[in-house]
């Protein structure tokens, strides 16, 4: 039986092949936001024929890149795990843009810009409006909520190390408040963040981010989006963001 330390080096070449066609990765894209789908509509995310997907379906298994799930007749498909979607994110940081010749391609764009999930918190120019707001409501403290790459070796697309930010006692008591977890909101344990790279700007991670953006969605603030990974700011939402932070703001 091998163990561990007999084996070589992590084969990142074969893994990377999974990634070559981009008709794989829109499925993984369309898989990012933690639902499960069917072929049928990974197929048309993917822009292919439904006869075809189960082709690059096997390849995603077969590289351990999405899980399958059976459901009556059906087969449900998820990302593995969270560290796809971190390569996803890293990839998008690192590749080259590609020109918008269309309407829809557009129209993804902007969606994904406006407002997103990442690592299963908030992003995009809402995530980091939200991060921006709890900074200047005085509920987070350490740091400006911008980039500074010549200060720190923070990345984008990435978790960010170079500025430790922490939970106020107002921030910590407002939250609680709000009904996020009395365990996420400890004011001495840095707060986890990342680089935005639609906005190249921080917003919330870890669990605190991951339980503020579960707490928009039962709210309704906050719905999923039509293209995949999205989601909207509702009216509801747009009202009690504004209500939530002027309330750390006043006090």
């Amino acid at each position: 039986m091998t163990t561990e330390l007999e084996r070589g080096e992590p084969d990142i070449a074969r893994l990377a092949s999974a990634f070559a066609d981009p008709r794989r990765v829109r499925v993984l894209t369309a898989l990012a936001d933690g639902r499960a789908l069917p072929a049928g509509r990974l197929a048309e995310e993917a822009g292919t024929a439904a006869s075809t997907i189960s082709n690059h379906l096997a390849v995603l298994l077969d590289h351990g890149l999405v899980a399958v799930e059976q459901q009556g007749r059906h087969r449900y498909y998820r990302l593995a795990n969270g560290e796809v979607e971190g390569v996803l994110e890293a990839l998008a940081a690192l590749a080259p843009r590609t020109p918008i010749t269309s309407l829809r391609e557009h129209t993804r764009a902007a969606a994904l810009r406006a407002a997103r999930t990442c690592y299963h918190h908030l992003a995009g120019r809402a995530g980091v409006d939200l991060f921006q707001q709890f900074i200047s409501a005085g509920w987070i403290t350490g740091g400006d909520g911008r980039h500074h790459p010549e200060a720190t070796r923070d990345r984008l697309s990435a978790p960010g190390k170079g500025t430790h930010y922490r939970l106020a006692p107002d921030g910590a008591a407002a939250l609680a408040a709000w009904q996020i977890p009395a365990g996420l909101l400890s004011t001495e344990r840095p707060l986890r963040y990342c680089v935005d790279w639609t906005e190249q700007a921080h917003h919330l991670a870890g669990p605190l981010g991951t339980a503020i953006t579960t707490r928009l969605f039962d709210l309704g603030w906050i719905v999923r989006g039509t293209v995949p990974r999205s989601v909207r700011i509702t009216e509801r939402g747009h009202d009690g963001l504004a209500e939530l932070t002027s309330v750390g703001k006043s006090s």
